[in-house]
C-alpha cells in the first residue's frame, strides 16, 4: 500500500484542525485497515475537540486526558477494507462496511457481557480515544467491529454508526406509548423517522428552530412545537391525552430536561442523550410522587447496532438530511455544528 495517510487532527483540545500526514500502518494480529468512505461529523465531535463537557456550575469534565495528540476526531465511519491482519478470519479486502467505533477494553464486566459502548476499564472508542474518521484511513483493532450495511448508501450507513445507533438505543429504552422528541438535529431527527418506520409511532416533537421543526414533521412527527412558548407544555399534554409515556432529550440542557419532565404523565420516563451541557435543578419530591423515571442512554452496543442495520436493510433505511463536504471541510463543518447551522448531518468524504 504506497497510498498516504492523510487526517485532519487537532494538535490539542480547543485548537484548529491541521492536516497531517503520515504512512500507513500494516495490520497486526486481528487488525483490520479501512478506507473511509463517508464520516459523520457529531455534536460529540464539537465537545472533543472542545475539550469538555460543561457539567454545570462552573464546573467541566476534561477530556483528552488519555488520548495522543495529535488526534483524528470522527466516529461515524463507513468504508472499504483495504488490509487485514494474519489473525482475521472473516474480513476480505474489498469488503464495505459500516465501522462500530464504541471499542471497550475487552477485560471488564460491561465489555465481556456485550456493552463495550459503557466499558469501565480503559475504553478505546475510534474518534475519541483512537484516531477516528477525519482521514483517508482508520485502523480498526478487530473485525468483528465491521458491519455489512448491504445496498445501503454509504454517506446514510456511516450515520448509523452513532446517530442511529444512538437514537434506535434511546428508543428502546422510550418505547411503547405516546412519545415526545426533545431536539430535532441530526440525531433526534433520526429517531422521529425510527419511531415512524420501525414502530408505527409519530412522535411530537419540540425544538426552537423552525426548520428543524419543519424537517422533523417531514421525517413523520405528529406535530412540532416551539418549546419557548408558553402553550407549548399545554398543547403538548392535550395532544397525548394527559402527557405522554416518554419524552426522550436529545439536547441535554437544562432547559430541555426540564420541558421534557413537564410533558410526561406520571409514571412517566426522560431519556437524557443529549450532552450539552449544564446542571438541572430537582424539586425532590417531585419524583416519586410523579413516579418519574430519569435515564441516561449513551450510543449503544455492537449487537444493537446489527440489529439496526438489519431493520435499515429488511424495512427500508431512515432518511436523514445529509450534508456532504469534502474532507477538508472538518473544521468548517465543527464550526456550523456548534452554532446549530446544520440540518441532519453533515457527512464528509476523503
Amino acid at each position: 500500500m504506497t497510498d498516504p495517510w492523510r487526517s485532519y487532527k487537532m494538535p490539542a483540545p480547543g485548537e484548529r484542525l491541521r492536516e497531517y500526514t503520515d504512512p500507513l500502518p500494516q495490520p497486526q494480529g486481528t487488525e483490520v485497515l479501512v478506507r473511509v468512505g463517508s464520516s459523520g461529523v457529531c455534536h460529540s465531535d464539537v465537545h472533543i475537540w472542545e475539550g469538555f463537557f460543561d457539567l454545570g456550575n462552573g464546573r467541566k469534565a476534561e477530556l483528552g486526558k488519555n488520548t495522543p495528540m495529535p488526534h483524528t476526531l470522527g466516529h461515524e465511519i463507513a468504508g472499504e477494507v483495504v488490509a487485514v491482519g494474519p489473525e482475521a478470519r472473516v474480513a476480505r479486502v474489498g469488503d464495505r462496511r459500516v465501522v462500530y467505533p464504541w471499542i471497550g477494553c475487552g477485560q471488564c464486566a460491561a465489555c465481556k457481557s456485550g456493552n463495550e459502548h459503557i466499558c469501565t476499564g480503559m475504553p478505546r472508542d475510534l474518534g475519541v480515544r483512537a484516531a477516528g474518521g477525519f482521514s483517508t484511513h482508520v485502523l480498526v483493532p478487530h473485525e468483528r467491529y465491521l458491519v455489512d450495511a448491504g445496498e445501503i448508501p454509504q454517506q446514510l450507513a456511516c450515520t448509523y454508526a452513532c446517530s442511529g445507533l444512538t437514537a434506535f438505543s434511546a428508543l428502546k429504552k422510550a418505547l411503547p406509548g405516546p412519545l415526545v422528541i426533545v431536539g430535532a438535529g441530526g440525531v433526534g431527527l433520526a429517531a422521529v423517522r425510527m419511531a415512524k418506520e420501525f414502530h408505527g409511532i409519530a412522535a411530537y416533537v419540540a425544538d426552537i428552530d423552525p426548520a428543524k421543526r419543519e424537517a422533523a414533521l417531514q421525517a413523520g412527527a405528529a406535530q412540532a412545537f416551539d418549546p419557548r412558548e408558553k402553550q407549548s407544555v399545554k398543547d403538548i399534554l392535550s395532544a397525548t391525552g394527559g402527557g405522554a409515556a416518554a419524552a426522550i432529550d436529545f439536547v441535554g440542557a437544562p432547559s430541555s430536561t426540564g420541558f421534557a419532565m413537564q410533558v410526561v404523565h406520571r409514571g412517566g420516563k426522560v431519556v437524557i442523550v443529549g450532552l450539552f451541557g449544564g446542571a438541572l435543578e430537582l424539586s425532590l419530591p417531585l419524583l416519586p410522587l410523579r413516579a418519574l423515571t430519569l435515564q441516561g442512554s449513551y450510543v449503544g452496543s455492537l449487537a444493537d447496532l446489527q440489529e439496526l442495520v438489519t431493520l435499515a436493510r429488511t424495512k427500508g433505511a431512515p432518511q436523514i438530511p445529509i450534508t456532504e463536504r469534502p474532507l477538508d471541510a472538518a473544521q468548517q463543518s465543527l464550526d456550523d455544528l456548534r452554532e446549530g447551522r446544520v440540518v441532519g448531518r453533515v457527512v464528509l468524504h476523503p
